[in-house]
């Protein structure tokens, strides 16, 4: 959604920093073609939300309204000073559209007060019963009144949360609105950023916050928040030294910010959360979509696959596109897309994005042009080639297991059950999620060299023999583990690696003292509270020593392992700071005490346990 600085600042910096833009060929461009008004517009309940509209000078013809409603702000505000770039890439602002930015209820220059991922109500039957639906289909029907020149069509577009307004700006089913983008969409706030399987995202939530709670009333402002400076760039001595999460509040919040207290409060998905699954609502959808997500996507990999599936499945009659390419969150909209890290994607990926598929997308349902693209435009890693399907997973794929072996063996032959490797898990020393020193989820942990994990007794590390063909994986992955542990709760952490052969050679984005020979490229990774094994809603306790199947989804991959490559499985217990240390103990992990964490012994039964993945051949 939201909680990576990177993005956040990215976001905040571009609406505000005007004059500090690195595009300035079309910051001048802009104000020369484009005229820039303010308006607050009034909402069924009263409430009045602030919108800048960039319109066209040439006044000759017609232009459709591109809309982004934002929490990071429209800034510049001030009719005289103008965004340096406009809609979701350049080609947008000299092809020609009314484009419209708005502060959402409860942000910024907007009336209101602010509810996190908006709760979205199914009727409406007063003027008081409002949501971002209702918030959208109330400016367009302003917008398509007062601003002269549209031709009645409106097209929405957003990322990360924006990507949430976007999603809810279907549910205005207005009939003007014929296209919309949600990109990296929010779409369960409980399993996008908050908690990922009931483990807490840690170091992508703590600090966000404090950037994020500008205002908590109802009051508008243009003040932006100090953010929190804690000294150190080592994320992972800092959470050490700082203990349990709810010292967050004892030594730096003090229970000031009410967001942070609700996801602390809120561990398990009870009705706090279920409000804030906008999935539940993507049934009646007329509006044509494009879905857009990265396979790198730290952040929300779940919306935008998860979107697109229940628009699918709910809406058969109604156009939607899915793109996914090899990026980090919002990585398509900037950049060349070729790399991440270590990592060569062969070529740049995001013009080809923006043009040709983003911009097709929203040109033909909103001019009129043809259009010639597939339902399901996938970039392929390992091969680094785009694929199209006509559905996403592709039909092509076949489901296969892959067990887990005794002798750190892993092959899609099972062999007769028995036996388990173990392993001291001690969340005073916890695995740490990437060998680099920083404060942030950085993005680059995605496909980091996991060399320095399997070196460590608490991670358990299963490999192939080398492929001697490719293997395609194209789809979602479930683990499917048996376990043990000595304590009452315990974490597990899958992730799937793609392993180089020692013939491997660098490429130009390869890191200093890095070496691609034997890298552990990691592909996927998810984390499982185990004490939510049974459902997200009710936790239970493990019984010491008792065997316990633990089934979870690492989410979609597009990757090819070639052949003379091999497939490595890692298993452990903790990943730190990325999730927050579990006690190893059943108790609420939020009020926990700092003397509360415990070592524990945990098992992970070989021959029994496997990954279940979906295979082309």
């Amino acid at each position: 959604m939201k909680k990576t600085l990177f993005i956040c600042l990215w976001l905040v910096v571009t609406a505000i920093s005007v004059y500090a833009q690195t595009s300035p060929p079309d910051a001048e461009y802009i104000k020369a073609n484009y005229q820039k008004y303010e308006y607050q517009i009034p909402m069924r309940d009263g409430k009045k939300l602030f919108t800048s509209v960039y319109v066209p000078k040439d006044q000759s013809k017609k232009y459709p309204i591109m809309m982004d409603r934002t929490p990071y702000s429209v800034a510049p505000y001030g009719t005289d000073l103008y965004k340096g770039s406009l809609g979701p890439s350049s080609v947008f602002a000299h092809d020609g559209f009314i484009f419209v930015y708005q502060d959402v209820r409860g942000r910024w220059m907007s009336e209101g007060i602010y509810e996190e991922m908006t709760p979205e109500k199914e009727v409406h039957k007063t003027k008081n019963d409002v949501d971002e639906g209702t918030d959208t289909y109330d400016t367009i029907n302003w917008l398509l009144k007062k601003i002269p020149n549209n031709n009645g069509k409106v097209g929405v577009w957003g990322i990360s949360y924006p990507g949430f307004y976007t999603t809810t700006a279907l549910l205005s089913r207005h009939p003007a609105l014929v296209a919309a983008s949600p990109q990296a969409p929010i779409a369960d706030l409980y399993r996008d950023d908050a908690f990922h399987n009931g483990a807490f995202m840690l170091v992508a939530n703590f600090g966000f916050y404090s950037f994020f709670t500008n205002r908590q009333d109802d009051k508008p402002t243009q003040r932006r928040a100090p953010g929190l400076n804690v000294g150190t760039e080592d994320g992972y001595d800092f959470f050490l030294k700082m203990g349990s999460v709810k010292n967050t509040n004892d030594k730096f919040y003090k229970d000031t910010i009410r967001l942070w207290n609700e996801m602390l409060d809120h561990p398990n998905y009870d009705q706090h959360w279920k409000d804030r699954n906008v999935l539940t609502h993507l049934h009646n959808i007329k509006t044509a979509v494009l879905v857009t997500g990265g396979w790198y996507d730290a952040e929300d990999l779940y919306g935008a696959i998860n979107t697109y599936k229940t628009l699918v499945k709910e809406n058969p009659k109604t156009p939607v596109y899915f793109a996914m390419g090899p990026w980090v969150h919002g990585g398509w909209s900037r950049g060349d897309g070729d790399h991440l890290g270590d990592v060569d994607f062969g070529a740049p990926t995001g013009p080809f994005y923006r043009e040709k598929i983003e911009f097709a997308f929203f040109s033909h349902y909103l001019k009129g042009t043809d259009l010639n693209l597939a339902p399901v435009s996938v970039f392929e890693t390992g091969t680094n080639q785009w694929k199209n399907y006509n559905t996403w997973p592709a039909k092509e794929a076949a489901e296969k297991n892959l067990y887990l072996l005794p002798g750190g063996k892993l092959s899609f032959d099972s062999v007769p059950e028995g036996g388990f490797d173990e392993f001291v898990s001690d969340p005073n020393k916890p695995v740490p999620f990437t060998n680099d020193i920083t404060m942030d989820m950085k993005r680059e942990y995605m496909t980091g060299d996991q060399r320095f994990a399997a070196r460590r007794p608490d991670v358990l590390t299963y490999q192939t023999d080398v492929l001697d063909k490719d293997i395609t994986i194209a789809g979602n992955i479930w683990a499917n583990l048996k376990v043990s542990t000595t304590g009452t709760d315990a974490d597990w952490v899958v992730k799937v690696i793609d392993v180089y052969p020692d013939s491997a050679k660098n490429n130009k984005w390869t890191g200093k003292e890095v070496y691609l020979s034997g890298y552990q490229q990691m592909v996927r990774s998810e984390a499982m509270r185990g004490k939510f094994r049974n459902g997200f809603d009710k936790p239970e306790p493990f019984v010491p020593g008792q065997v316990s199947p633990v089934n979870f989804e690492l989410q979609d991959i597009l990757h090819t392992f070639k052949k003379g490559h091999r497939l490595m499985v890692q298993v452990q217990s903790t990943w730190f700071p990325l999730t927050d240390r579990n006690t190893q103990q059943f108790q609420d992990i939020m009020k926990a005490k700092d003397t509360d964490f415990k070592k524990a012994t945990n098992r992970v039964y070989t021959g029994s346990s496997f990954l279940k993945v979906r295979v082309i051949e």
